[in-house]
């Protein structure tokens, strides 16, 4: 087999060559008249001949039995088989299966490159069963002797007839592929405005007292819940405790531990859930917020950027609140490095004095799409250990104390949660002014 270079590369160095085009054959009556005349389409026929009077005799074979006469054209070479594919355009290949300079499988995978399904016969004067076997396997269309050349037509018109039945069967199938694409789409409009109706049934069905009933029945559920099941999560830790201690460490009581205190943490964010949502008595004291951020920086090691900072609110609860907002961020970046605390006074939108807190990461952020929902209730996001309930947690006591919770993109990377709260007004610093008195003991 002569080598030729890529066999799908461009002809020569001319343009790159085009798939070749698809050819239906001329339409036959089914009487014993042969072809019909007047609906036909001519045959181009590109024969892989080095013998001229081979070529003569194979072109004679079918000129004589086909109907219109086909167009012939005979090429010795991979160049000018080359060029024909780009120029002739054939119907159909009929190729010797050796020539000085190039071979019948080598012509084959080059138009089948070009065009899968071409029909593509060997005509050859000799041919061992186990070649010809071998041709076939490859994807050739069919084989004839030149000694057989009675075979040739029957050969040709098999082929063309496959090759038109293929391309019905494809025009076919991707109607149907459409028509079903349709359908697909039509039964999924459906589909929508049954569960949009639907939807809007039971809205209309649902009254306020069963939304009620409901809420209560929520709340009490996850508080009694939360409280039956700490207890024996607490114990059932202190035994796998005392178990490690007695028997050493094993990878089983470590997994066994990871899973109880995980159980644990997910009961406590309920118990929070529900306190915070119940919570209607805000203790609210004069705090040094600035002092509050600095201790919970030194608990997880962040780095806080704050002023003396007054404030008129519950500790505990905003203690809770950035608690839950600077240990997820350092869980989510992985390291206290990456956080960090800021805190000052600015004017609101409304013109308002107010304290704004950011808590801001320079970890992997929050996707748009993501940050509607980080603040439900169980929307648990990629880091480890949540339970979806800390951020919700958080909001309700941030909005609580009069104040606003949003995230926003960190400048370079990352996520900024920010919590405003409103900051004191004359009159409460007229009142802080009078306590600090009270409390001096020189006065």
């Amino acid at each position: 087999m002569a080598a030729s270079g890529d066999l799908g590369g461009p002809v020569n160095s001319g343009p790159a060559t085009q798939p070749l085009p698809p050819f239906t054959p001329p339409e036959q009556d089914q009487s014993a008249a042969g072809p019909v005349r007047g609906r036909q389409s001519q045959l181009r026929v590109l024969h892989l001949e080095d013998n001229l009077l081979d070529h003569e005799l194979v072109r004679s074979a079918l000129e004589d039995q086909l109907t219109p006469t086909p167009e012939f054209l005979q090429v010795e070479d991979e160049a000018g088989f080359r060029g024909a594919l780009q120029d002739f355009q054939p119907h159909l290949i009929l190729s010797d299966f050796s020539l000085p300079n190039y071979d019948g499988l080598s012509a084959f995978e080059l138009a089948h490159r070009l065009a899968p399904h071409l029909p593509f016969i060997i005509v050859t004067g000799a041919m061992g069963e186990e070649v010809a076997v071998d041709t076939l396997r490859r994807g050739v269309t069919d084989y004839v002797l030149k000694q057989r050349l009675e075979r040739l037509t029957p050969a040709v018109r098999r082929a063309l007839a496959e090759h038109a039945e293929r391309d019905r069967r494809r025009l076919a199938e991707a109607e149907i592929r459409g028509l079903n694409g349709a359908l697909q789409l039509r039964l999924q409009q459906v589909e929508q405005l049954n569960a949009v109706a639907e939807e809007r049934r039971l809205k209309q069905e649902d009254t306020a007292r069963q939304l009620a009933e409901s809420l209560t029945m929520q709340k009490t559920f996850l508080a009694e819940t939360s409280h039956e099941l700490r207890t024996p999560l607490t114990a059932l830790l202190g035994y796998l405790r005392r178990l490690e201690r007695e028997s050493g460490e094993s990878q089983t009581l470590s997994d066994a531990q990871r899973v109880a205190q995980n159980m644990t943490r997910l009961v406590n964010d309920l118990l929070q859930l529900t306190r915070g949502e119940l919570v209607q008595n805000i203790e609210q004291h004069f705090v040094d917020l600035a002092e509050l951020l600095r201790a919970v920086g030194r608990d997880y090691g962040v780095q806080v950027h704050a002023q003396a900072l007054e404030i008129v609110a519950d500790p505990g609860r905003l203690t809770q609140v950035f608690v839950n907002l600077v240990g997820n961020a350092v869980r989510v970046c992985g390291s206290p490095a990456l956080v960090e605390i800021r805190a000052d006074q600015r004017l609101s939108a409304e013109g308002t004095p107010e304290i704004c807190v950011q808590i801001v990461d320079h970890g992997p952020g929050i996707p748009d799409d993501v940050k509607p929902r980080i603040f439900d209730k169980f929307y648990r996001g990629k880091e480890a250990g949540s339970a979806g309930l800390g951020l919700t947690i958080a909001q309700q006591v941030v909005s609580a104390h009069m104040g606003s919770l949003r995230v926003v993109d960190t400048p370079g990377g990352g996520a900024t949660f920010e919590v405003c709260l409103p900051a004191l007004d004359e009159d409460d610093d007229d009142d802080l002014a009078l306590l600090a008195e009270e409390m001096d003991p020189e006065e």
